[in-house]
Parts: structure tokens; C-alpha cells; sequence
């Protein structure tokens, strides 16, 4: 299984490509839609790398994605400037899931 970036930026695409991961740099909405269509019609993909931003600009589309192919798994990675998320998102994450209060 390989793993494939979709990008907003050329400089997350550049660092992941010197880690041997392909990619591409899109910008609209009509773009991602097309990337992650042909991407999902790829078979060797297992694992698609999206930058942060698309999943708070387009989250109508990651989560259609997300709940409607079991494969390949979606993960969004900060990208240049950082993650937006606050520091003890992965707490809160839990305390989301769980229902439980760490």
C-alpha cells in the first residue's frame, strides 16, 4: 500500500516527496473533489495525507469520503505554518469519544 499527499501548498508536497511520497497541490474545491476522486480509484493508495486546511474548509467532502470508503484511511497533517488544533486536542478527543472525562 502507498501512501499519497494532497496538498495545499508546494512546500508540504516538496518536504513529502523527499520522504518518497508522491502528491499533489490543489487549491479549490472542485480540485480536491477531482484529486480525491482519482486518488480513491487507485488501489495501491492505503493512506491519503491531507493538509489540515481542507478538513476545516471542506469538511462536507473529507467526512463523505471518510464514511463512505472503508479504504483508504484519511489523515489530516499540519502543514507549514503548524497545526490549528489547540494542545490538548487529543485529550478532548478522547473525552469526546469516550464520554469520560480524563
Amino acid at each position: 500500500m502507498k501512501m499519497y499527499l494532497i496538498s495545499d501548498n508546494i512546500d508540504t508536497q516538496t518536504g513529502m516527496r523527499l520522504a518518497g511520497v508522491e502528491g499533489v497541490v490543489v487549491h479549490g474545491r472542485e480540485e480536491l473533489r477531482k484529486a480525491l476522486e482519482t486518488t480513491l480509484a487507485d488501489k495501491e493508495i492505503g493512506i491519503i495525507l491531507l493538509t489540515e486546511k481542507f478538513g476545516k474548509t471542506f469538511p462536507d467532502i473529507i467526512d463523505d469520503v471518510k464514511l463512505n470508503h472503508k479504504l483508504p484511511l484519511i489523515i489530516e497533517i499540519p502543514d507549514r505554518h503548524g497545526t490549528g488544533r489547540k494542545p490538548d486536542f487529543i485529550t478532548s478527543y478522547v473525552n469526546e469519544a469516550i464520554g469520560l472525562k480524563l
